[in-house]
């Protein structure tokens, strides 16, 4: 079973797969929080979506508050606080956890990725990022601190998308 046929809720609480999410196309997914030191990664992420969406690419929030506590709030507040402050237009999950024993199984499979310092395993903060291809492979993992704009990320999608 690829990962695009998982179910995970929208934000919104409204059923859906992650094919369903991503439109069936290339996506770059992150493990969001809206009160962490790295939560102004949205801003690059957005321009991702902006930038690459008529290529039928899109970023996929997917809200976890296993890291400090650091997304706390409601499906309503999250959706907020995101439109609010960031502007993101890109579509957004319901709250997983990324680790432990409530694992959610699409990060049982992305959590086998290495990064791009060849380290795999559990997420090890927010804002981890997984490209992933129209058929659901791993193509990339990019550790949290690597922002969205840089030219490694950059490039991992305009290669994917060539």
């Amino acid at each position: 079973m690829s990962i695009l046929d998982a179910p995970i809720a929208r934000l919104d609480g409204t059923p859906a797969t992650l094919g369903e999410i991503t439109g069936g196309g290339p996506a770059l997914l992150v493990n969001v929080a809206s009160k962490c030191g790295l939560t102004p990664q949205y801003t690059a992420l957005e321009q991702l979506q902006e930038q690459y969406a008529d290529q039928g690419f899109t970023v996929v929030g997917i809200p976890c508050n296993q890291f400090g506590g650091q997304e706390p709030g409601s499906s309503e507040e999250i959706a907020e606080f995101c439109s609010a402050t960031y502007g993101v237009t890109f579509p957004m999950t319901e709250k997983v956890e990324v680790n432990g024993e409530g694992r959610h199984p699409i990060y049982d499979t992305l959590v086998q990725t290495p990064n791009e310092k060849g380290v795999d395993g559990d997420i090890t903060w927010n804002f981890e990022k997984f490209l992933v291809d129209s058929q659901g492979q791993v193509v990339a993992r990019f550790n949290p601190g690597l922002e969205p704009d840089d030219p490694v990320v950059v490039g991992a999608i305009q290669q994917l998308l060539a």
